[in-house]
């Protein structure tokens, strides 16, 4: 009788022949094999499909569907996913070679955690490191984690291997949200489920191209995901959410100046004041008048917008 696979990884694609191509083969090279690959191609015309065909054969599912966005390519994946445990990366992504064997260690020595997540190194097109993407710093203990990631969400999906029960109960990326999903996902997924880190660099991502992790994450959406969180943070101090809704507007209204658009910035920085009573976020908001300033004569002088 054939066995259930232990591990799927899921890649989403589009119009990166060469990149994913590569991401396929580090995943191939894990010491801790991995019984599933799919390939969600979202409407692809660079010839992704015959490229995947010649260089793999049936050792992939590849799956092709009409554009719809990353997210939906993530989800239709991972619902036809068969493995115990599922881990995703994007086609300019690379695993190293001891990714699955530490993580899936993690996951059987803590069955009551849902989801595990190393650190990163970030690099530019040519593969060289950037910085590091250190799990530990933004998750500083292991467990019901949810004030941590309502501060820092950051998520690089390419760090997470998680229990297949954790996509059945979080539903997934939400497909509606143009950014930001990835924290979305995390912040859903710290919600319901412990999490815990492995502190060692496991994975790579690319930065500074026109891929997956390079689009532009709207400060819009970015709120909406903090606020939705936040409301359903019930397990958290009220205290620590309104530190995390005045971080994220600080962040927000800073981002809302550089690109000029002022009454958001405003509407941002007043509620981050309004959000908490911590002193430092507070400073921080108060920081952003004379950033203001400099950002309205630079305008003026027609050395900004």
């Amino acid at each position: 009788m054939e066995t259930s696979p232990v591990v799927s990884a899921i890649i989403p694609t589009y119009n990166r022949r060469e990149l994913v191509v590569h991401a396929v083969g580090t995943v191939l090279a894990q010491t801790f094999p991995v019984d599933e690959i799919i390939v969600v191609d979202d409407g692809s015309t660079d010839g992704t499909e015959a490229a995947l065909r010649a260089a793999f054969g049936d050792r992939i599912v590849y799956l092709r569907q009409a554009n719809a966005g990353v997210s939906a390519a993530r989800n239709r994946g991972m619902a036809l996913a068969r493995g115990r445990y599922l881990a995703l990366l994007d086609s300019d992504d690379e695993w190293l070679p001891e990714k699955t064997a530490r993580q899936v260690d993690w996951l059987e020595a803590h069955p009551d955690f849902g989801m595990v997540l190393c650190d990163v190194s970030r690099t530019d097109a040519e593969r060289r490191p950037v910085d590091r993407l250190e799990r530990r710093r933004l998750t500083p203990e292991d467990g019901w984690v949810l004030k941590w990631a309502l501060l820092e969400p950051a998520l690089a999906p390419v760090s997470a291997l998680f229990r297949r029960e954790v996509f059945q109960t979080t539903g997934g990326f939400d497909e509606s949200l143009r950014t930001a999903e990835d924290l979305d996902f995390h912040l859903r997924v710290a919600r319901d489920w412990k999490i815990g880190v492995v502190d060692a660099v496991l994975a790579t991502a690319m930065r500074g191209h026109d891929g997956l992790s390079a689009l532009a994450q709207t400060y819009e959406d970015y709120v909406r995901v903090i606020e939705r969180a936040a409301a359903g943070a019930d397990g958290v101090p009220a205290e620590d959410r309104g530190r995390a809704l005045a971080a994220a507007y600080v962040r927000s209204a800073r981002g809302m100046l550089y690109a000029g658009r002022w009454g958001a910035a405003w509407t941002y920085a007043r509620s981050a004041w309004h959000a908490t009573g911590d002193r430092a976020l507070r400073r921080q908001a108060l920081a952003l008048l004379p950033l203001a300033a400099r950002r309205q004569v630079a305008r003026l002088l027609g050395r900004g917008r």
